[in-house]
């Protein structure tokens, strides 16, 4: 209900905006997505931080308050283009608060081997919203005015209130990050994205998808007035069909999926979407664009839930809002960026010249799947693994006392040599995700089976989060591989070396405050 809403919003306000220019139409879309960019790493952040219920509840009563003052507007006739463009972008910064939260609970819901299917059902209720919401959208705000779209869009938000106040987040989902800092969470998320390829590659994927697949929500209310004809009862019904073509494509995405596997179902949509772009730009005949349009719905579907899916399977409990907002942060706001890029393009060089190059990029992107496709998840495993055992130290450091140096010895035969340092990669990977600010891997020039690991943490609260918080099976997994090298009857032998200058010294636990006279100007 509260997704039919925001369609009808969507309606009535770009249909409020279409004689006043390509350009402001098309900063609808732009309002509601920059936010995002701006937004999406501190929501990230909160939603690792805080009850991710909570941060959902207030996001809802946020924007009811928005939208109200939205209604109240339209009702009175005291809405101007420049205020509705501020008031959806007011609710844009809802919707960037609210994503990472909505996006990291799905995993508390159901089991990892559903996430595909549970992206794939978010996908159909969004689509049966664009089905219903854009036609009623339409017909309301014909027969009686944008106000009365504006004002269930208001009510719809406490639906999703209530529903909230009813669930209770499972005891194991409390939050993992503990009092880190605004600034260091936001690095470690930075820290985790740059370290995991196959969470890289999916932030490529929806780069080269999403800036083309933008211009159709862009231009679609221009291709309905200008191009078809059309008033808003008929744009509505075209987004209508996109909407019934995507609650018709979930219910053959297990199949196609199966058939073509993730990166065939992202080239397939990429290729559906080109077809489409290019009717639209030829193409005059109402009818005959809603039908073209009806598989525009599928590939939507297809290549967002595989997106979704894959991000989702890939990021453990954590990070993973950090890791969805930077996902967020490339799709929301691809569609922010490329919405007045394609409006710009419109009304220089034309409605149907902008369509087919966005068509042209639909092409490129669905041809660039060979050469940068999805990496297989199949081997990863985020959930948690506390295998590392406590370090046995002689002293209890602060948790702000640091850098820690982490050393690691290993004792390795001369036939195992390259495969040991080949395997050290994937480790190194995992201690830069969780943690490590450098990382290297030495040989002793004395003694060549003796491989020194090290690695440098910027505090004790950090290396205490990588041993009980940040590791997970596929990390545990990817030690014991390189273990499997290690000479026989032999342990790899662990040290914890803390800075000097962080008065962490075993001695007496002297500080270098605590120095004085000439000694205190050596320690400086």
């Amino acid at each position: 209900m509260s997704n039919i809403g925001s369609w009808m919003q969507t309606v009535g306000g770009q249909w409020l905006l279409v004689g006043d220019g390509a350009a402001l139409v098309t900063l609808m879309q732009t309002a509601s997505s920059l936010p995002v960019v701006l937004l999406a790493l501190p929501s990230g952040v909160i939603a690792d931080r805080l009850d991710r219920r909570s941060v959902l509840l207030a996001a809802q009563f946020a924007m009811l308050a928005v939208s109200g003052a939205l209604t109240v507007l339209a009702f009175t006739d005291a809405l101007t283009p420049t205020t509705l463009l501020v008031l959806t972008f007011l609710l844009g910064c809802g919707t960037a608060l609210m994503g990472p939260a909505w996006q990291a609970i799905q995993p508390e819901l159901v089991e990892r081997r559903q996430l595909g299917q549970a992206a794939a059902l978010g996908a159909v209720n969004m689509n049966l919203a664009r089905a219903v919401g854009p036609a009623l959208g339409g017909a309301v705000v014909a027969a009686a005015g944008a106000g009365w779209v504006f004002a269930f869009n208001t009510a719809s938000y406490l639906g999703i209130a209530a529903v909230l106040m009813m669930w209770r987040r499972p005891r194991t989902a409390a939050p993992a990050t503990g009092n880190e800092g605004l600034l260091a969470a936001l690095h470690a998320g930075r820290r985790y994205v740059w370290n995991a390829p196959g969470v890289r590659r999916v932030l490529l994927r929806t780069l080269l998808f999403i800036p083309g697949g933008a211009a159709l929500w862009a231009l679609l209310p221009l291709t309905a007035s200008r191009s078809l004809g059309l008033g808003s009862g008929g744009y509505g019904l075209l987004l209508a069909a996109v909407g019934v073509g995507a609650v018709a494509g979930a219910f053959a995405l297990p199949w196609v999926r199966r058939v073509l596997g993730a990166n065939g179902t992202l080239a397939a949509g990429a290729l559906v979407f080109a077809g489409v772009l290019a009717v639209l730009a030829t193409v005059r005949a109402p009818w005959l664009v809603a039908v073209a349009l009806l598989p525009a719905g599928l590939a939507w579907i297809g290549a967002l839930s595989t997106l979704n899916a894959a991000v989702q399977a890939r990021l453990p409990g954590w990070v993973r809002a950090r890791g969805l907002a930077v996902y967020l942060l490339v799709f929301q706001g691809g569609q922010a960026l490329a919405a007045p890029v394609w409006g710009a393009v419109a009304e220089w060089l034309g409605l149907s010249v902008s369509l087919l190059i966005a068509g042209a990029m639909m092409l490129l992107s669905a041809v660039s799947v060979r050469r940068w496709p999805l990496h297989d998840a199949e081997g990863i495993n985020p959930s948690t693994s506390d295998h590392w055992p406590t370090p046995p130290l002689v002293f209890e450091p602060g948790e702000a006392e640091g850098p820690v140096l982490v050393s690691v010895v290993y004792r390795v035969p001369a036939d195992h040599h390259a495969e040991f340092t080949d395997r050290m990669r994937h480790v190194a990977r995992s201690r830069r995700r969780t943690g490590a600010l450098t990382w290297g891997l030495y040989q002793d020039g004395n003694d060549p089976e003796r491989f020194v690991e090290t690695y440098l943490v910027s505090s004790w609260a950090e290396h205490l989060a990588q041993h009980h918080v940040r590791l997970t099976a596929t990390d545990r997994r990817r030690e014991e591989r390189a273990r499997e090298l290690l000479a026989p009857g032999t342990l790899p032998e662990v040290t914890h070396a803390f800075d000097t200058a962080s008065g962490s010294l075993v001695s007496g636990r002297v500080g270098v405050g605590a120095l004085e006279g000439d000694d205190a100007e050596t320690s400086g």
